[in-house]
């Protein structure tokens, strides 16, 4: 491990998220020295306005329908008196709070020098960090100092400045009436509606949440179906679940304009026929998509120039370095194949760790990283959909079974499939397309499936435990083997 000095260091990463913490940790693991630069605090949009608290408020989302279901499908006679929103949003601040301070904790023990500032780079190797601050854990290894730091780096630099979420020109959010996916959850109180943009994942978890908390929601997306990054079949499925739950999903439909006012917001949208509807609700959510984060991060200063999109994009994606050696980057930054996501991050801190410790480096797999949408019903997925195999000119064999073909399925009452595409004449797996309860935690074997090119028939050897529903998994392999029991 080399030597430290107080401004210098083996590694150096930019941005405290998901992808930056990942790479932080791993490479002091691996006896690098290591600072991590953060402006704000570390975990980033993921732990503080993103994955973690949206997932705790949709957990309690889930209790509310569950009273619902008690009282009209099993007899069980339970009401909901209401919603305490300040304890809902204090056991939501724990959770955050204490996944926040795990974060701090495994940093401090790893010996990551943690240093809350703006870092922009000044050349190839070095980077200065302005606003030096205090503020983290008490015990963890973090520069006290205020003001301005300069810091050579020997190995390399680390881009995880993540992104912000986009809006709509004349939509200027206000924390209030008007908000995006980032400060949603921190708006005040529970609206009686609301009016929702964007029909990607943010979109559709947020409308969900809604709907389960009592408000009136409307779903806006301009492409012809939503989450129309996913199987056609997925959205299809998707749509249905949200309609029967009272979301007016309107796919193909477009903002015209939106008015702010005392108690609300009017808004005029152009629907897929052609038609202008008012929608009037108490509060406009705009999911419509991320940025990347680069302003003030001085990317010419080492000959880096992002894309037209704002991406930092690589030279060399099995080492996620860019055309400056040396100069690395990881999370939301990347363009895609990289999904933004931060399961997809956290493989990517890893990998540019090793790449740096001079490990053999191999390439993220992002044909195998799952996508979830945590709405109700949810949506799983990992590989290609129908379409984008065949646009691939692939040959296929498709199979899809209902959950509800299975006894678990039945007992849950929510409908939903799971949807099979692997390369015609028994060859490997391609995509697995699942909606549903639950599906968010049955997805994992079928990353595995994917990620390691299994065929159907491999799959179908192994006997998943009934009543599950993961049944339907093993049934729809089942069938394409040619061994089909239920499902003929």
């Amino acid at each position: 491990m080399s030597t430290r000095t107080t401004n210098t260091t083996d590694v150096l990463v930019i941005g405290g998220g998901t992808g930056g913490y990942s790479t932080a940790l791993r490479a002091a693991a691996l006896g690098l020295d290591v600072v991590l630069v953060e402006r704000d605090k570390v975990g980033g949009t993921c732990l503080h306005r993103g994955c973690i608290p949206s997932k705790a408020m949709l957990h309690a989302a889930e209790l509310v329908d569950g009273i619902a279901e008690a009282r009209e499908r099993w007899g069980v006679r339970a009401t909901l008196d209401s919603v305490d929103w300040a304890a809902l949003v204090a056991t939501r601040d724990d959770i955050v709070a204490r996944n926040h301070k795990g974060v701090e904790a495994h940093l401090a023990h790893a010996g990551v020098r943690v240093v809350r500032g703006s870092a922009r780079l000044t050349g190839t190797r070095t980077v200065r960090v302005e606003g030096v601050r205090t503020g983290l854990a008490p015990g963890a290894l973090t520069e006290t100092a205020p003001g301005v730091r300069d810091f050579t780096v020997r190995r390399g630099i680390v881009l995880a400045t993540g992104s912000r979420p986009r809006t709509l020109p004349g939509l200027v959010p206000d924390g209030r009436r008007v908000v995006t996916s980032d400060d949603a959850l921190f708006a005040p109180g529970l609206p009686a509606s609301v009016l929702v943009l964007g029909g990607g994942a943010i979109g559709v978890e947020y409308a969900s949440f809604h709907r389960s908390m009592g408000a009136e929601v409307t779903l806006v997306e301009a492409a012809d179906r939503i989450v129309s990054l996913e199987d056609a079949d997925v959205s299809r499925h998707l749509t249905r679940g949200l309609k029967k739950r009272g979301i007016d999903v309107r796919a193909g439909a477009r903002l015209l304009d939106a008015q702010v006012r005392e108690n609300g917001v009017h808004a005029r949208v152009r629907t897929a026929r052609g038609e202008t509807r008012t929608v009037d609700a108490e509060r406009l959510l705009v999911a419509v998509g991320r940025a990347p984060v680069t302003e003030g991060l001085g990317l010419e200063a080492a000959g880096l120039t992002p894309d037209e999109r704002g991406f930092v994009v690589p030279a060399d994606w099995k080492r996620l370095e860019t055309a400056v050696p040396g100069i690395h980057v990881v999370g939301d930054l990347l363009p895609p194949p990289s999904p933004g996501l931060a399961h997809a991050s956290f493989a990517e801190g890893l990998l540019v760790a090793e790449a740096l410790a001079g490990l053999p480096s191999g390439s993220v797999d992002y044909a195998a990283v799952p996508r979830v949408t945590y709405s109700s019903p949810q949506t799983a997925a990992v590989g290609l959909s129908e379409t984008e195999a065949r646009a691939r000119g692939r040959e296929v064999a498709v199979n899809t079974m209902p959950l509800t073909a299975v006894a678990k399925g039945m007992v849950h009452g929510r409908g939903g499939m799971v949807k099979v595409v692997a390369e015609a004449g028994g060859g490997p797996v391609l995509g697995v397309h699942m909606v549903g309860p639950n599906v968010s935690e049955m997805i994992a074997e079928s990353q595995l499936i994917v990620g390691w090119d299994a065929e159907p028939s491999d799959v179908a050897r192994h006997v998943h435990a009934h009543p599950t529903l993961s049944e339907a998994v093993g049934e729809v392999f089942l069938t394409l083997a040619g061994r089909g029991l239920h499902q003929q």
